[in-house]
């Protein structure tokens, strides 16, 4: 939670904090909102289903890509390596995955007020790091490989990543008939763009074996790398803009502002903070000026069920005021900016 950009006051008499209530019992519909109790949960077999599915599917890409990464060493390829490298990229997505199904059950405690969310945006940043040394390895070695070439056994090259393609067709196949929710949606992402490595691993055993041109293993290894340090820089963004508690890019802070102050009877808002609980949850928090205290229960609904609809945010917490906020303060103003 971020810290208060101003000092703890003493509450005037009749304000009160409004927080939603019991927010630990909502749940995610799988397009990133969130739902309280009057909404269905989905089906115990549903989630077995696809949590079994899931350790399938990295029981066969990690054993896969050791396979790959030994069979590549022993040919001299390095687009097979670099493939190797990229289903790690998977494997290590799939445990993400794992982490935050097991996590997502864990309610929040005295120790962790929030939950365990954010151990799955950790485990990505990590992830993240470790792939991008992975590509400026690649990288290197594939250089290397262009200034003093090295034999490649075509063949085997060949053989290997066309195990590889059938292997990340099965389990491309089998994420999409599972079911599950944004997680296993985004694991089947990586494997999808793995797919592409592998192909580009067969090519460049095709083209060795069949012209003996080395210099294609090297190029098209450094596609691969181009490949992961997209996925990656986008998941290394992500995680970080989530752990340093920016504003999700999805959203406007001042639209977000100019919404709550131009609610009916709100003369301002001030200390207004949007930030990620975790990959895909919003929490907002924010002091309302008013001109009739009296009317604070009825702004308070607008203002919840306004952000719920048009900005997906359902943690909220919302403390009205009557005296005009300090100078020093950011407000956003009633009247929409020019």
């Amino acid at each position: 939670m971020p810290a208060p950009s101003t000092p703890a006051t003493r509450r005037r008499p009749g304000e009160r904090d409004a927080r939603p209530d019991e927010d630990h019992h909502r749940h995610d519909d799988g397009h990133g909102h969130r739902h309280g109790p009057g909404h269905h949960h989905a089906e115990p077999g549903s989630s077995r289903a696809a949590l079994r599915t899931l350790w399938i599917a990295l029981g066969l890409t990690a054993g896969f890509g050791v396979v790959e990464a030994v069979g590549g060493w022993l040919a001299g390829s390095l687009a097979l390596v670099s493939d190797a490298g990229h289903m790690a990229t998977d494997a290590a997505g799939l445990v993400v995955a794992l982490i935050a199904q097991a996590l997502a059950q864990r309610p929040p405690s005295r120790r962790a007020s929030y939950g365990y969310a954010r151990a799955e945006v950790l485990a990505a940043f990590i992830n993240a790091l470790s792939m991008l040394a992975l590509v400026v390895w690649i990288a290197v070695e594939a250089v290397q490989r262009l200034l003093h070439p090295s034999p490649v056994h075509g063949a085997a090259v060949v053989v290997v990543a066309a195990i590889g393609l059938a292997v990340n067709g099965i389990v491309a196949w089998m994420l999409a008939r599972s079911g599950g929710g944004i997680n296993t949606r985004g694991a089947l992402l990586h494997v999808l763009g793995d797919l592409l490595g592998s192909v580009a691993a067969l090519v460049a055993g095709a083209v060795i074996h069949f012209t003996g041109w080395m210099p294609i293993d090297p190029l098209l290894s450094l596609a691969v790398a181009l490949l992961i340090l997209h996925s990656t820089w986008d998941l290394l963004r992500q995680s970080t803009g989530v752990l340093m508690e920016r504003v999700p890019v999805h959203l406007s802070y001042d639209a977000i502002g100019r919404a709550l102050a131009a609610l009916p009877g709100v003369t301002g808002v001030h200390d207004l903070h949007v930030w990620n609980m975790s990959a895909e949850r919003v929490a907002l928090s924010a002091h309302v000026a008013l001109t009739d205290g009296g009317a604070w229960l009825g702004t308070l609904a607008a203002a919840r069920q306004m952000l719920a609809r048009d900005f997906g945010i359902d943690h909220v917490t919302l403390q009205p005021s009557w005296p005009a906020p300090p100078g020093d303060r950011r407000v956003i103003p009633l009247a929409p900016a020019p």
